[in-house]
C-alpha cells in the first residue's frame, strides 16, 4: 500500500495550493515515484487543473491524466443523491487505489468548497482520508482574522478531523496577517499534539501577473516583451490627473489604467519606469483609444520590456474586473512556485514534517532527488556566494529563487543602478523580506557591489601588486585590473568575504578560472585544478572528470583527477567507484595512450589503497553489469563505476555532452576541484536551474571548507 497525504480545508479562500506544493516537494526530495489523486473536480477538462498541471511540469511528473481525477462534482452530487454516500466513497477509494498501487506514495488534493453541491463536505473530505489509509493535514483560512481567532480556527479544525477519526500529522494556518502571525504561533505553541504551522500572507502570490490581467481582460498586448508579462501587478493606478498629481500615485510594481488618448500620462508612466522611480508592472489603454504613431514610438523606446495593453471598455468596467482578480500557481507562473516554496519552507519545519510524514528514501536517486539534496543540505548551513555577473538575465533569475530558498546569502557585482534597473525590467524582486523588515539571520539576503567605486577596490589593489609582483604586476596596473567582476569577485572569496564564487553565464571559462589560478592557487593536496560532472541519469548519479579544464593530462595528472574527483563524489552522497577509461579493458590492448590510463590507475592504488578503482576499461564495461561479466568478470567496479574519468579533454567533454542530449541526462557543473576555496565556472549556455544548482553546490563546498564570510546586506 502506498502512503498517501491528504491536504484538505474547511472552507475557502485558505490558499492550499501552497501547502500542495511545499508537501510535493517534500515527497520528491524522498521518494521517486510519487502520484497525485484529486477524488473530485470541477466539470472542465482534467488539463484544465492549474495545480496538476504546475506538479506535472515542476516534478516531471508521467502519470497518466486521466488517473489522477475520480469525477467530477456534478456527477458526485448526483451519484450521491441517487445512490448515497456509500457509493460515491465506494467509487473513489476503487479509483484512489488504482493509483496508489502504482507509486511508492500518493498526493491527495481534498476538495475545494466552491459551488460543489455536495452536502457535510469536511466530514466528506475526513471519510474519504480514512478509506485512503491517508494522514490528513488540514488548512486554514487566517486572512483578514486576529491571532487569537485564527487560534480558535486552528483547534476547531484539529478537533473536527480527529473526532472523524482521522490521522492528523500536523495543521497550518495559511494567509496570516502578517502583523498576527507571531501572536498566532505563540497561542498554538503547544495547544495542539501534533505541530501547528502559520503562514504568513504573501503579497506576491495574491498578486496577478500581467499576463493574468491579460487573460482576464482578453487584452491585445500593443507593446512589449512577452517576458514581461510575467510581472506581478501589486496595486492598480487609474489616470485621469494631471501629469504632476498623478507621477507621485505611481507605486511599485502598480499596473497603469489610463485611456489611450492621455499621451502625457503613458509617456510619463514609462518615463518612471525607465528611471527605476518607481518600477511599473505595465499599462492598460483604455477605451479602444491609442495615442499617435510618435507617441507609441517614443513608449517603445522608453520602456522596451514593459507590457502596454489595450481594452475596448473603459475604465471603470475594467477596473470592477479587476479588483477581483487574484494570482494563481500555475504552470505559467514558474517564479509564482518558487515564490511559494520559499514561503513554505521558511515556516514549515521540513525535517519534522517529513519525519511524521514518515517517509523513507527509496534506494534509487533520481536527478530531482539529487538536486533537493543540493538545496536542502546548502540551506542548512548558509553561506554567502559572490556572482561577478550581477546584471545578466539568467543570473538575477536565479539570485531571486536563491533568496526565495534561503540557499545562500549573495553579492551580485555590476554597477547599482544598472543592476536594480535591469531587476526590475524583469520584474524580479531581490530583497524577498516584507516592508520595513530588516535582514535576520534565518532569511537569506543580497547586496549589489560595484567593483570600479567599491572601498575595497584601493585594498584589493595592494594585495593583487603583491600576489603578482613577481609577474611584473605594478599597483597601477593591479588598479585597472581588480576592477574585472570575476577578479574583484575571486579576491572577495580569498578575502573571506565572500564563501565561493560562481561565473560564467557571460564570461568564458578562462575568465573565470585564471584569477582563481592566480589568487586562490591549489590545495597542498591537489597538484592540479580539474572540474567533474554529476550527470543524473534517470536512476543514478554518476560523476564524470575530467571534461571542462584539462585537455591532455599525463599519468600523474589523471590520477590526481581520479583521487580528486573520488573525494568530490563521497562528498556529494555518491559511492566512490573509479572506472579509468580508455578505448580497451584490461589487457586486451596496448599503446600509449592505453599505458597512460593503465600507469595512473596503478598511481591510484598505491596513494589510495581505500579507494575501488578499475582500469583500463572501456565505458560500457565501467557501467553495464551484463558486459563487465564477460570483460571482466568479478571485478568489484565493472558494471557499477560511479565515478569515470576520461583519458581527455575531447574525450569526455564530448561524451558528457552526448549522453546529456541523448539520453536526458541533467549535468550539473563543471564543479571545479582542487582550489583552496571554491571558485565554479557555468557554460555560457546554463539555465537558470543550472546556477541554481551550481551555486547550492559551491555552497556546499564552502561549508566543507569550514570558513564562513559576513552575511550580505541589502
Amino acid at each position: 500500500m502506498a502512503r498517501s497525504v491528504y491536504v484538505t480545508g474547511i472552507g475557502r479562500g485558505d490558499g492550499r495550493q501552497v501547502v500542495e506544493l511545499g508537501v510535493m516537494e517534500l515527497l520528491t526530495r524522498q521518494i521517486d515515484r510519487v502520484g497525485v489523486f484529486r477524488p473530485l473536480m470541477h466539470d472542465r477538462s482534467p488539463s484544465g487543473d492549474r495545480l496538476y498541471d504546475l506538479l506535472r511540469s515542476r516534478y516531471r511528473l508521467t502519470q497518466p491524466v486521466g488517473t489522477v481525477f475520480g469525477m467530477g462534482y456534478g456527477e458526485a452530487a448526483a451519484l450521491q443523491a441517487e445512490k448515497g454516500t456509500d457509493e460515491l466513497v465506494s467509487r473513489l477509494v476503487e479509483r484512489f487505489h488504482s493509483v496508489a498501487d502504482d507509486y511508492d506514495a500518493v498526493l491527495v488534493l481534498g476538495t475545494d468548497y466552491a459551488d460543489t453541491q455536495l452536502p457535510a463536505e469536511l466530514s466528506l473530505n475526513a471519510r474519504l482520508a480514512n478509506e485512503f489509509g491517508a494522514a490528513v493535514l488540514p488548512v486554514v483560512a487566517g486572512n483578514d482574522q486576529s491571532a487569537e481567532s485564527v487560534a480558535s480556527e486552528v483547534r476547531n479544525a484539529h478537533h473536527a478531523f480527529t473526532s472523524l477519526g482521522c490521522h492528523v500529522v500536523a495543521t497550518v494556518a495559511n494567509r496570516v496577517r502578517e502583523s498576527e502571525a507571531q501572536a498566532a504561533s505563540r497561542l498554538l505553541a503547544d495547544q495542539l499534539p501534533e505541530p501547528v504551522y502559520v503562514l504568513p500572507e504573501e503579497p506576491a502570490l495574491s498578486a496577478p501577473t500581467v499576463a493574468q490581467v491579460q487573460d482576464k481582460l482578453g487584452a491585445e498586448m500593443l507593446l512589449g516583451d512577452p517576458a514581461g508579462l510575467g510581472r506581478d501587478v501589486r496595486d492598480f493606478v487609474f489616470g485621469g490627473a494631471h501629469l504632476p498629481i498623478f507621477l507621485p500615485a505611481l507605486t511599485e510594481g502598480c499596473l497603469v489604467i489610463t485611456p489611450g488618448d492621455r499621451a502625457d500620462l503613458i509617456v510619463g508612466a514609462l518615463a518612471a519606469h525607465a528611471a527605476g522611480s518607481p518600477a511599473i508592472a505595465g499599462v492598460v489603454l483604455t477605451l479602444g483609444a491609442l495615442p499617435g504613431e510618435e507617441t507609441m514610438a517614443l513608449a517603445a523606446r522608453l520602456a522596451p520590456g514593459t507590457p502596454v495593453l489595450g481594452v475596448p471598455g473603459g475604465s471603470f468596467p475594467t477596473a470592477a474586473e479587476l479588483f477581483a482578480l487574484e494570482g494563481k500557481l500555475t504552470a505559467a507562473t514558474p517564479r509564482k512556485a518558487e515564490i511559494a516554496l520559499g514561503l513554505f519552507e521558511r515556516h514549515v519545519d521540513t525535517r519534522q514534517l517529513t519525519d511524521r510524514l514518515a517517509v523513507v528514501r527509496g534506494e534509487r536517486v533520481t536527478p530531482m532527488m539529487f538536486e533537493h539534496e543540493l538545496v536542502e543540505r546548502s540551506r542548512s548551513d548558509r553561506r554567502h556566494i559572490v556572482l561577478p555577473e550581477g546584471d545578466e538575465e539568467r543570473v538575477l533569475r536565479a539570485a531571486e529563487v536563491l533568496l526565495r530558498r534561503n540557499i545562500c546569502d549573495l553579492t551580485l557585482l555590476g554597477e547599482p543602478d544598472s543592476v536594480r534597473r535591469q531587476a526590475a525590467e524583469l520584474g524580479i524582486d531581490l530583497t524577498p523580506l516584507g516592508d520595513g523588515e530588516l535582514p535576520t539571520a534565518s532569511q537569506a539576503s543580497a547586496r549589489i557591489v560595484d567593483p570600479r567605486t567599491s572601498p575595497l577596490r584601493e585594498r584589493f589593489a595592494e594585495l593583487y601588486a603583491q600576489l603578482r609582483g613577481h609577474k611584473g604586476v605594478t599597483y597601477e596596473l593591479a588598479h585597472d585590473v581588480v576592477a574585472d567582476v570575476s577578479y574583484f569577485g575571486t579576491l572577495m572569496v580569498r578575502e573571506g568575504l565572500a564563501d565561493g564564487m560562481v561565473s560564467g553565464a557571460a564570461h568564458s571559462t578562462a575568465a573565470t578560472v585564471r584569477p582563481a589560478f592566480e589568487v586562490i592557487k591549489t590545495r597542498p593536496d591537489a597538484t592540479i585544478v580539474s572540474s567533474v560532472f554529476f550527470m543524473c541519469l534517470a536512476d543514478r548519479v554518476l560523476v564524470y572528470g575530467d571534461c571542462a579544464v584539462n585537455p591532455d593530462p599525463d599519468a600523474e595528472q589523471l590520477a590526481d583527477i581520479a583521487v580528486q574527483s573520488a573525494t568530490t563524489a563521497a562528498r556529494f552522497g555518491v559511492e566512490p567507484r573509479i572506472a579509468m577509461l580508455s578505448y580497451s579493458t584490461g589487457t586486451s590492448g596496448s599503446g600509449a595512450d592505453v599505458d597512460k590510463v593503465r600507469e595512473a590507475t596503478e598511481l591510484v592504488r598505491r596513494r589510495r589503497p581505500d579507494l575501488l578503482v578499475e582500469g583500463p576499461i572501456q565505458y560500457d564495461a565501467a557501467v553495464e553489469p551484463s558486459v563487465a561479466a564477460t570483460k571482466l568478470p568479478g571485478s568489484e567496479v565493472a558494471g557499477r563505476a560511479t565515478v569515470l574519468i576520461f583519458p581527455d579533454l575531447n574525450t569526455g567533454n564530448n561524451t558528457y555532452k552526448a549522453v546529456q542530449r541523448s539520453a536526458g541526462a541533467v549535468a550539473v557543473g563543471p564543479v571545479l576541484q582542487g582550489l583552496r576555496k571554491p571558485v565554479n565556472d557555468l557554460s555560457r549556455g546554463a539555465m537558470v536551474s543550472d546556477i541554481i544548482n551550481t551555486v547550492a553546490i559551491t555552497a556546499i563546498q564552502a561549508q566543507q571548507s569550514g570558513s564562513s564570510a559576513p552575511p550580505a546586506t541589502p
